[in-house]
């Protein structure tokens, strides 16, 4: 497929790109600094301002997929430029007529009790509410939009460079933890997730989530 990977060089985008290079998908790697994408066959790397919706727009036209890694983890507003961002790749996504938009989401908006998300638990570390409130946000944003074909993933609660095992379980809306009520996800076996939905689609127009 030819898909567009914006954030290709972040935290989950980096996972990403690899695993959808590894599979032989043509990737468009949508990011600030392109000297920083690795390169790999079929990967080619675009300087876009993701604020920028017409620039935006004209780089995804054309293409089958976007896969938006996008994040505000570095920027002093997190959650406004987080939520800026996102309703721009909605909007141009939409401006280029691609079929299809996934979106890695966040944790904090999983439930851990009926009524009650992670993000609004005491025991949510402060450094990532911003984060955490951005993502929800985004998912407010999605499930509000007529017009796209979106998918949203949410990893475990704790999302580490590990393993590529290909084993895990997929949910929908609570946090997933495992026997031991630990909940946690590899980048690797996330971007195989996510991959795999962009290959066989079977979210479309809802957000589930993934952990071991």
């Amino acid at each position: 497929m030819n898909i567009a990977l914006i954030g290709a060089t972040g935290y989950v985008g980096s996972a990403l790109l690899a695993e959808a290079a590894s599979r032989g998908h043509d990737v468009k790697a949508i990011v600030s600094r392109p000297a920083n994408v690795p390169e790999r066959p079929g990967v080619h790397a675009v300087r876009v301002d993701v604020h920028d919706r017409d620039a935006l727009a004209a780089q995804l036209a054309g293409l089958d997929a976007v896969v938006s890694a996008f994040s505000g983890h570095a920027q002093q507003d997190v959650q406004g430029y987080y939520v800026r961002g996102i309703e721009a790749i909605i909007a141009a996504t939409r401006a280029a007529r691609v079929p299809r938009l996934l979106v890695v989401g966040g944790a904090g908006s999983l439930e851990v009790a009926p009524g009650l998300q992670l993000v609004d638990t005491p025991a949510f570390p402060a450094q990532w509410k911003a984060t955490a409130e951005g993502a929800r946000e985004a998912l407010r944003l999605l499930r509000a939009e007529e017009a796209l074909d979106w998918t949203m993933l949410s990893p475990a609660a704790h999302l580490e460079p590990g393993s590529r095992t290909g084993v895990f379980r997929l949910g929908a809306d609570q946090l997933l933890t495992d026997a031991s009520g630990n909940s946690r996800i590899s980048l690797e076996d996330y971007a195989v997730a996510m991959i795999d939905e962009l290959e066989q689609p079977a979210h479309s127009r809802r957000r589930f989530s993934v952990a071991y």
